[in-house]
């Protein structure tokens, strides 16, 4: 894709942001068909929103959600700060088209990343960590059927990015196996989903350390206080309109959110 082309895009992508409407798919002629001119399009689209980077999300990090979207390996996308709450968190149900919920590990960055060379180990990945958080992700979309549209065309509009709430920190959370801490997510007091890290890459750590390369890999400077958030624990839940939630992550505490209309 030429930089006109992105720029189209973006715009046809900025404005149903903008405008809280959907569209089936972007033009055939502006539409992104690989990886890299996903990414190329949601650095445009970012740009033009103007909102501040908080962070960085990480999707499709089990095989049934690489399937669905058609990809072999995780995707990432931008953290956006209008789009950033914390725990608990009270948030209006009509700003989401969909409210698909996910429970995840997250982890905040304690030193600024500028791009290298050299791939990140594990041990060199729980490095840069300052702090786990227990988070809930509200993906969402701005295509009337994100699932057939490919991965480059999710990848462009953030990833299915919609909210993120952030839990309390956790400091004491390196002697634990992230791969088999339990997970639960409780939909008005009844217990509607549970995992645990494995469902995430086989281990949220691994899911960060593949985050860390890919980002230098792609030249992208990551700044410290950033959160990572690394994929879902559980299968993903919808929520409705006056629903409440509660993402329980056992000795590592709760993350709680309220939809109200």
């Amino acid at each position: 894709m030429d930089q006109d082309t992105i720029e189209q895009a973006a715009k046809i992508l900025k404005d149903a942001r903008a405008n809280h409407c959907r569209i089936d798919a972007l033009p055939e002629g502006c539409r992104p068909q690989t990886i890299d001119d996903g990414y190329r399009l949601q650095a445009e689209l970012v740009g033009l929103t103007g909102v501040r980077i908080v962070g960085w999300k990480i999707g499709s990090t089990n095989k049934r959600a690489q399937e669905l979207v058609g990809t072999t390996e995780p995707f990432a996308a931008r953290l956006l700060a209008p789009n950033f709450y914390h725990h608990p968190a009270m948030l209006d149900a009509n700003a989401f088209f969909v409210r698909a919920l996910e429970a995840e590990f997250a982890f905040r960055l304690g030193i600024d990343l500028p791009p290298t060379d050299a791939p990140y180990s594990r041990e060199q990945t729980l490095e840069v960590v300052d702090a786990l958080h227990p988070s809930i992700e509200i993906s969402d979309s701005r295509y009337n059927d994100w699932s057939a549209v490919g991965a480059p065309s999710l990848i462009a509009d953030n990833g299915n990015d919609g909210g993120f709430v952030l839990g309390n920190a956790v400091r004491d959370w390196r002697d634990s196996d992230l791969s088999t801490h339990a997970v639960s997510l409780i939909l008005n007091g009844e217990v509607v989903a549970q995992g645990s890290g494995a469902n995430v890459l086989a281990d949220p750590i691994l899911a960060l350390q593949w985050f860390l390369n890919d980002r230098a890999r792609r030249g992208d400077y990551l700044y410290a206080g950033q959160v990572i958030t690394t994929g879902s624990c559980t299968n993903i839940v919808m929520a409705g309109s006056n629903d409440q939630v509660r993402a329980d992550f056992g000795g590592f505490g709760v993350v709680e959110l309220a939809f109200h209309e």
